[in-house]
């Protein structure tokens, strides 16, 4: 799987704690082997940000994403819940 970074999401992820980019990490490795596994809590978003879905990274942080194609992903925001 192929992912795409938006600006805005590289700037969020470089000012996250240590910490929280670590889980980060471990959970991409998870959803590039399976975007809806059950760790994740992958879910459907609403209203404005319909055409869009987001995985949780902890129980604060999330990640904003939508797929472009099969195997192709981008990743638009990172936080919690005030990226919504």
């Amino acid at each position: 799987m192929t992912i795409f970074y938006s600006p805005e999401f590289k700037r969020k992820y470089k000012r996250l704690p240590l910490e929280i980019q670590r889980k980060a990490e471990e959970k991409e490795i998870i959803f590039r082997n399976d975007p809806f596994d059950s760790r994740l809590k992958t879910h459907k978003l609403h209203g404005r940000l319909g055409d869009f879905l987001a995985f949780s990274i902890d129980e604060r942080c999330r990640i904003i994403f939508t797929f472009l194609e099969k195997d192709k992903v981008k990743f638009y925001a990172i936080g919690g819940h005030e990226i919504y």
